[in-house]
């Protein structure tokens, strides 16, 4: 499907992911103070309480999630690993604390238990929890659809002895040759793999899944896929990879539907931007990687207003730690 660019609306204070509001709030509450100042002692609590009962909470970060996929482990040493140096985990913490990052879904190589990535990512977890950010191991592997016991066994190793909050599956049945001949099969599997993953969880660690937006179309029982797929999660990242947040082809208007699941479900969620090249996306237009990072800032920050307020909305996430380094033109 082929989406047309278009331009949206900038603004100073929604590009810079600041409330237009938060000005007059200032003023409102300077204006309360000196008005304290000349009540009596008596009265200075009540104003005082009613002052703080008026106060809006913070609004969640622009951009609170990334997807991490690589490691600094190098592949002669270990096949797992992709050699890329910033994962290191102190690089990685520092990432996260600069951008504001509520979370972080690691990616968890087969048996990630044993070996040099071991270590990494034992560390990598511990690190980026020291900074307040909540993290999970990510993986997915189209085997798993037809053995979902490999899942598991992936899974047992990613959380082993780490203090991760959730299992983030990245499993895309919609990718293989066979959901285009045998959806209904297809789906059934998806979900299967998520019922039996489920079940084996930690205790205290949750099931994160990604969600294109599209599957809030696709019909499934008395609802969709997307309302499937969210039924068994306790969170879910809405992916919506496209270049801009307005307009009917934008990252507002697509992932509406798949938004409104998650409200239904009474999920947190976080909506998905793309970072990676136009070949790897499959279009530049699925992407910002050939935008930059002043429009990613952008558009964000306009997908992220106009969400705010939105039941159990936490954010943008973005896809991935890499390619998100690079186009902040720090390699």
């Amino acid at each position: 499907m082929a989406a047309a660019r278009t331009t949206a609306r900038t603004a100073a204070e929604t590009a810079a992911g600041v409330p237009a509001r938060t000005a007059r709030d200032h003023l409102r509450r300077a204006a309360v103070v000196v008005a304290l100042t000349t009540l009596p002692l008596a009265g200075l609590s009540l104003a005082f309480a009613q002052d703080v009962a008026t106060a809006t909470p913070p609004p969640p970060p622009v951009t609170s999630a990334m997807w991490v996929w690589d490691n600094p482990v190098d592949r002669a040493v270990d096949p797992r690993g992709t050699g890329y140096a910033p994962a290191e985990p102190a690089q990685l913490a520092a990432f996260v604390r600069e951008h504001g990052l509520t979370t972080v879904h690691l990616s968890a190589p087969w048996a990630s238990d044993e070996g040099p990535v071991a270590p990494w990512l034992t560390a990598a977890v511990d690190a980026v929890r020291a900074e307040g950010a909540s993290v999970g191991v990510l993986g997915g592997d189209p085997p798993w659809l037809d053995q979902p016991q490999l899942a598991v066994q992936w899974m047992h190793a990613a959380t082993h002895d780490r203090a991760v909050t959730h299992v983030q599956l990245n499993v895309e049945p919609w990718t293989l040759p066979a959901w285009g001949t045998d959806r209904a099969g297809s789906v059934t599997r998806w979900l299967a793999l998520l019922d039996t993953v489920r079940v084996e969880l930690p205790p205290g660690v949750g099931l994160g899944v990604d969600v294109p937006y599209w599957l809030a179309w696709e019909p499934w029982g008395d609802g969709s896929v997307a309302d499937a797929a969210m039924a068994r999660a306790d969170r879910v990242d809405v992916v919506a990879f496209v270049d801009h947040a307005q307009g009917d082809d934008g990252i507002l208007a697509l992932s509406a539907d798949a938004v409104a699941a998650a409200v239904r479900a009474g999920l947190p969620f976080t909506v998905g931007v793309e970072t990676d090249t136009p070949a790897v996306a499959g279009g530049a237009q699925w992407t910002f990687g050939d935008d930059g990072a002043q429009a990613l800032a952008r558009e964000t920050a306009l997908a992220a207003q106009a969400l705010r307020g939105t039941p159990g909305f936490e954010g943008i996430a973005v896809q991935h730690y890499r390619t998100w380094r690079g186009l902040l033109g720090l390699g």
